[in-house]
């Protein structure tokens, strides 16, 4: 019990945000050593790596209606929560989004989570990267293999931390004692560790993995995204080029498991929720692995239905018939199946305008497409009571207004949406008797994201003809026709097919926040016609203005039904540090962001991580 303690101690947030009960204490050796007698071979230390590898899972499934991810998606110009009934999901950010907040509730927000998984990943990885001349392995290879497997995962959770909170504490090798006098480390000078971490990595980890594994791959595309976050564009190059060129092709014939559905096509076949990680798939980098069933899985599936899906069937704020009956049921085993069909939603991750409507410039774009792409109009009325009532409008599709332009629903912003992308969030769910989304394995890193990052490398290293030809090689596989014309192609083209691409795939706030700081490092002029310097980052900075430029919710006055405003600053590019983990690290100092309370406190960030 005391390693444990010591260590939830040692990682800052652990106790101070979630408490400390009994049975949060007691040792669970079958997922985190307490001990370094059990590290005496290769497959130990993969043990002990495989615990990140769960929390990387955890971060899009995690049992909740509400996992970490999402929270990311919340500061994009992707998405907001749509969950209007209530007066504390994440809109009202200049009043919700404090360090003394609520930071680990799923209704709230999950800011405190991401901060807790990072360095319980990095725990992982540090045990490892301590103790890596511990067990006896057949070779130097098999040895440098672990610890390159161990840097990666260590970087993996460093680079979401750097680009959620900024200077972050730097946790150099495993604390075996109490330590309670952290101090922040730069950003850059964890950037460039992860560099040299990676490096050696990509020059161990082999190419060939189980799936689920980290590959020499994996190793690359990561490593693009630290080059990028330096600055070492031509860097940024040669390590994207070295996966896109190496044993990975986009898919475009059909496989798996509907191949032979003549009403599906590719796009369908690669988010089938066992194609990810099917052998065929010469696509896939990285996933993580999600079955019904699977050992020391506490998650109840994606749950994406439930999170994205338009709340269709409220009966409270209901989509009404022209005719002003209530139009739709949740019921099962109707004559109209809508809830078999696209399962039950609450919208709490409702699409902005920008993600479901603007950003699609092609019909025959098969991500947008029938059938992949749903809209409200594709759903028909289905309340069985409407056959009673001789209402006309039964089995017809769903209308937002009628004739004389009155809106068909109290609530625009839960009941109705643009659309959302069916093919990826659609996951059979054995558990639930009203479907929400089952188990599914999933893409954390996937070729078509490796083409993009190089696309944003060639950008900003000045080859835009090769940028844009890297993003028609993505286009040009979901059907939409080429971009041509060099003068209008930037980097928000970029960001705009990421987002077609890869919705909840991408750490998309994690990417907008480096390309902030990029902007602001290089002061490069953005396509919005400014430049951004480091200096004044909190109070003016690419990621804040791209998403009061695509978004039609914050600061415009918009508020929900329940009366809470949709609000936020500058300084929301960085997420505030808990406070309490702060507070727990009595003997250092923990420095907070600018713009909230307590950055008065803060010291010089260290420059170094040695």
């Amino acid at each position: 019990m005391k390693y444990n303690k010591l260590y939830l101690i040692l990682m800052l947030s652990v106790l101070a945000i979630n408490g400390c009960s009994d049975d949060f204490l007691k040792p669970k050796p079958l997922s985190i050593l307490t001990t370094e007698a059990g590290l005496v071979n290769s497959t130990s230390m993969y043990a002990v790596l495989s615990s990140s590898t769960r929390l990387i899972r955890n971060q899009y499934m995690d049992g909740t209606f509400a996992p970490p991810m999402f929270t990311e998606y919340l500061f994009t110009e992707v998405m907001i929560d749509g969950t209007t009934d209530k007066t504390f999901p994440t809109r009202d950010m200049n009043r919700l989004v404090v360090p003394d907040g609520v930071l680990t509730d799923a209704s709230y927000n999950r800011i405190g989570h991401c901060w807790n998984h990072a360095y319980e990943g990095i725990k992982s990885a540090s045990i490892v990267i301590s103790n890596i001349d511990q067990p006896s392995y057949s070779n130097e290879r098999e040895r440098n293999e672990v610890l390159g497997t161990a840097y990666f995962h260590r970087a993996f959770w460093y680079y979401l931390l750097v680009n959620r909170f900024g200077d972050v504490p730097w946790i150099v090798e495993q604390v075996s004692e109490p330590k309670l006098d952290f101090y922040s480390t730069e950003r850059e000078a964890i950037l460039k560790q992860l560099k040299k971490d990676l490096e050696f990595a990509v020059e161990w980890v082999p190419e060939k993995v189980d799936r689920g594994k980290i590959s020499k791959g994996a190793c690359n595309h990561l490593l693009t995204k630290i080059y990028l976050s330096l600055g070492e564009f031509e860097n940024a190059i040669r390590a994207s080029s070295a996966v896109i060129n190496g044993n990975y092709s986009l898919m475009h014939n059909r496989f798996g498991e509907d191949k032979n559905d003549p009403t599906k096509n590719i796009i369908w076949d690669l988010h089938r929720p066992l194609n990810k990680v099917a052998p065929g798939n010469t696509e896939e980098i990285f996933s993580v692995i999600d079955r019904y069933g699977m050992s020391g899985n506490i998650a109840q599936g994606m749950t994406s239905m439930y999170i994205f899906v338009p709340n269709w069937g409220n009966q409270t704020n209901s989509i009404m018939t022209p005719t002003g009956n209530v139009g739709m049921s949740e019921k099962l085993n109707l004559e109209i199946p809508v809830i078999e069909q696209i399962g039950r939603g609450v919208n709490k991750g409702r699409g902005t305008s920008y993600y479901t409507r603007y950003i699609w410039d092609d019909t025959n774009d098969l991500r947008h497409a029938p059938g992949n792409w749903m809209t409200m109009e594709n759903l028909v009325y289905n309340n069985p009571k409407l056959k009673e009532l001789n209402d006309p409008y039964y089995g017809m599709p769903l209308r937002l207004y009628d004739d004389e332009g009155n809106i068909l629903t109290r609530d625009t912003i839960r009941n109705w949406t643009g659309g959302w992308p069916h093919y990826k969030l659609f996951i059979p769910d054995p558990i639930r008797v009203q479907p929400r989304g089952g188990n599914t394995d999933w893409y954390i890193f996937r070729l078509a994201e490796t083409y993009l990052l190089r696309a944003e490398a060639y950008l900003w290293n000045g080859q835009t003809d090769l940028a844009m030809a890297d993003v028609n090689t993505v286009r040009n596989r979901a059907n939409a026709k080429s971009y041509t014309n060099p003068s209008s192609f930037n980097l928000g083209t970029i960001l705009d097919e990421r987002a077609r691409e890869l919705f909840y795939e991408e750490t998309r706030k994690c990417e907008l926040t480096r390309i902030a700081y990029l902007y602001a490092k290089t002061g490069k002029q953005s396509y919005n016609g400014k430049t951004y310097s480091l200096e004044n980052f909190s109070k003016s900075n690419f990621w804040y203005d791209r998403i009061m430029e695509k978004t039609e919710f914050f600061n415009k006055g918009v508020k929900t039904v329940a009366g809470d405003e949709f609000t936020m600053s500058p300084f929301h590019v960085l997420w505030p540090i808990p406070q309490n983990a702060i507070d727990a690290n009595s003997l250092g100092v923990i420095n907070q962001n600018e713009g909230y309370t307590g950055f008065e406190n803060n010291v010089e960030a260290l420059n170094s991580t040695e």
